[in-house]
């Protein structure tokens, strides 16, 4: 009989865990991220609900949330820069700290007068990443804001834009492929100077005559599992009603779903990764060889 108690009191316990590490997140940006470089010439805005990145001569702009997650659920709106912004970079990503840091990224590259953006992805586990894969946008997005998800749980990552995926990066750690399931990653967005690389290799510079340049955020929400320590890796994975994301509804894409990433995949994708010989020199990453959704 002891023994039942005593099961049945770590049960209570480990579940009481799961429910307070999860978290569903509609804080006000002045609430929940600060400023962690760049304060001086950008601010909150909205009663505190948005955020205006600037980038000028002086610097540019990095926030970032005052908390880490482990699985579920971040989403943001965003407004990008307007007009001419060869060589402006901006950034939402999620990230660790340290050398062998993961991280999950979008990264919006600017580009001259007319021509597109292109949204970059890449994720990282223990500090290597280099699995890049770009794409144009079929809407204008510095027109409005936009949203941006990114969704992340123990079987697969999914970037979302407007609820349409784009890409899938499933867990294949069994079979020794790298996967970020062990770090807590707080959550980041920046404006900045990138025009060494950014647009067309470095080749297109900022034009500084139409600065400041502003780039804004709206709609931070993270529902997803708060980071406490190596516990959490426990806690955040066990299959439970709170932590929604280790439902069987999303360890995989749905066919509907399926089909619009295809979509985007065939007709705005314009780099994989998976597919450069050249650069790998025929020894491709052995994710390329699995499938993704």
């Amino acid at each position: 009989m002891a023994s039942f108690f005593q099961s049945l009191f770590i049960a209570i316990f480990f579940m009481s865990a799961i429910g307070f590490h999860s978290c569903l997140g509609d804080e006000k940006f002045s609430e929940s991220m600060y400023f962690n470089w760049g304060a001086q010439h950008s601010y909150f805005q909205g009663n505190g609900d948005e955020v205006q990145l600037v980038l000028d001569k002086t610097s540019g702009t990095g926030v970032q949330s005052k908390r880490s997650f482990l699985f579920g659920s971040i989403e943001m709106l965003i407004k990008l820069v307007p007009r001419n912004s060869a060589g402006i970079v901006t950034a939402y990503y999620l990230s660790s700290t340290g050398a062998k840091h993961d991280e999950i990224d979008f990264e919006f590259l600017g580009n001259v007068s007319g021509q597109p953006y292109t949204v970059h992805t890449n994720v990282y586990t223990q500090g290597v990443g280099n699995k890049e894969q770009q794409f144009y946008l079929w809407f204008d997005p510095t027109a409005d804001y936009h949203n941006y998800t990114i969704h992340w749980n123990p079987t697969e990552i999914v970037w979302y834009i407007d609820s349409v995926p784009i890409r899938v990066f499933r867990n294949y750690q069994y079979e020794g492929i790298a996967y970020p399931n062990q770090q807590g990653m707080g959550v980041y967005s920046s404006l900045w100077d990138a025009d060494n690389w950014a647009t067309r290799g470095g080749l297109e510079k900022i034009d500084w005559n139409g600065a400041p340049f502003k780039a804004g955020l709206r709609n931070f929400r993270a529902r997803a599992c708060r980071w406490d320590g190596p516990w959490s890796v426990i806690v955040c994975a066990t299959p439970s009603f709170g932590n929604w994301w280790t439902s069987p509804t999303y360890m995989q894409l749905s066919l509907e779903k399926q089909g619009q990433m295809k979509w985007v995949r065939d007709n705005y994708m314009i780099y994989d990764y998976c597919k450069d010989t050249m650069r790998f020199k025929g020894q491709m990453p052995s994710e390329c060889y699995k499938p993704q959704y």
